[in-house]
């Protein structure tokens, strides 16, 4: 069944004001440890949220159970929760009927990849591992959208995506690579195992440093996850009117260096398009930073509404499960810069760190935009310009705009990192941007040495 015909279905059964969020699965992932293969995942799964709104009072529930009697019960659930709830003076109403943007997004060659073509896929990473033991996986989905409610919205996408993920790693050394597209020809699991192979034999034998700050270049993995966590306060309608967004009395001002320019671009056909958000409301690109001046943040209707000062929605209403979050960034993109390649901006630092990524990330001071975590799968020196020898993994306390403010270049090319962790609904998004070279990043302790 069409996401929409289930969205209506659940309409049908719901008198007065409501709305119905239909959200359709069919995903594969063919999982690989130690290589080999093991732990395939399919999933076809259809979800349905129902939202009924009574006077000032709404009231949501989901279900999977899509049949009449399923539907019948999520109703009756729906209608409970809204005459229980307290009244809600501000809610701003359902999003009335608009016409969506035509994106791209949808690849039929994906769409029809089964589960042998995906564990195909996941041996050419495993062959292509050499002598070091590759982890991760390939994973490909179709999936459809669609809203429609008692205003007489109707909208519908489908989407597809596919994502090739590779950790090799043994004793002594550990790399990373990932490749995200929604055309699964895009992307070469055998390439990205190679990437990820080849960083681990480099990274055998890891140093130490002492903590302090360091010019540093961070491939698109680190950068993307750096500015990942920075964007859940900051880049967010919620984070600004609570005024713990760093954008908070900061609008219109210079913050970042100004070869920093950001946007929210769900309309990029570089990334994973989106035509709409879980409201039905039509997406917009959204400048969140232009040439360093902070110029924005995404809104949903509800933050809009309480904002009271002309403010609209951006199309950035998130599912039922995530709304105590508001809007949050799904499309971010960094604008690229001149150097030709990572090994340029090691010329640009001279004497500092190159890290391929990061995880453990933690937000210290949402208002400051302070991070902390460790580097992971690849940290190294950087001396006289070129990429030197490898480091243990270190632990980070960074301010995001101190990172930003001097900015010593980035590359020409942008690359498309996954953001999604694939335990929940398929909604495929992520963080397209290149690699960049700055003069601070401040490390403030050592952890263990690459590999398992």
């Amino acid at each position: 069944m069409k996401a929409i015909d289930v969205a209506r279905a659940a309409l049908e059964v719901v008198d007065g004001e409501a709305e119905a969020v239909a959200h359709v699965e069919h995903s594969g992932l063919a999982r690989f440890a130690g290589s080999e293969v093991h732990q395939p995942t399919l999933i076809e799964n259809a979800m349905v949220t129902l939202r009924v709104v009574q006077d000032t009072r709404v009231g949501v529930a989901t279900t999977n159970k899509i049949d009449a009697d399923g539907l019948a019960e999520v109703a009756e659930r729906a209608r409970a929760a809204a005459r229980s709830a307290p009244p809600d003076d501000a809610f701003p109403g359902l999003a009335p009927p608009a016409d969506t943007p035509k994106v791209e997004g949808f690849d039929e060659d994906t769409a029809r990849l089964g589960p042998e073509e995906q564990a195909k896929r996941a041996d050419a990473a495993i062959e292509a591992g050499g002598e070091v033991p590759v982890y991760g996986f390939f994973t490909s989905a179709k999936s459809e959208l669609a809203v429609a409610s008692s205003t007489g919205l109707s909208v519908q996408q489908r989407m597809t995506d596919a994502t090739a993920l590779v950790v090799a790693a043994d004793e002594s050394g550990s790399g990373y690579a990932e490749q995200t597209a929604w055309r699964a020809g895009g992307i070469d699991p055998a390439l990205v195992a190679q990437e990820a192979a080849e960083k681990a034999r480099r990274t055998k034998g890891g140093g130490e440093i002492e903590p302090g700050v360091y010019r540093a270049v961070l491939e698109p993995y680190a950068f993307a996850d750096l500015l990942d966590y920075f964007s859940h306060d900051s880049f967010g309608a919620v984070g600004l009117l609570e005024e713990r967004s760093y954008f908070a009395g900061r609008l219109g001002e210079k913050v970042f260096d100004e070869k920093i320019s950001i946007t929210d671009d769900a309309l990029d056909p570089r990334g994973l398009p989106k035509a709409f958000d879980f409201e039905g409301t039509p997406k917009r690109r959204v400048e969140l930073v232009e040439h360093g001046v902070a110029r924005g943040v995404v809104w949903d209707r509800t933050t809009a509404a309480q904002a009271k000062n002309g403010a609209r929605s951006t199309g950035h209403a998130p599912p039922a499960e995530l709304r105590d979050w508001g809007p949050l960034p799904s499309a971010l993109s960094v604008s690229p810069g001149d150097a030709e390649s990572v090994e340029e901006l090691a010329q640009l630092v001279g004497y500092g760190l190159y890290i391929t990524r990061l995880h453990y990330l933690g937000v210290v001071h949402p208002r400051e935009g302070v991070i902390t975590g460790m580097t992971r799968d690849g940290t190294f020196r950087i001396r006289d310009g070129k990429i030197a020898e490898p480091l243990v993994n270190l632990r980070f306390t960074v301010a995001v705009p101190d990172f930003l403010r001097d900015v010593l270049g980035l590359t020409s090319r942008a690359a498309l990192v996954n953001s999604q962790n694939f335990y929940g609904e398929r909604y495929p998004y992520g963080v397209l941007t290149p690699a960049i070279a700055s003069e601070r990043f401040a490390v403030t302790g050592v952890g263990s040495k690459p590999g398992i």
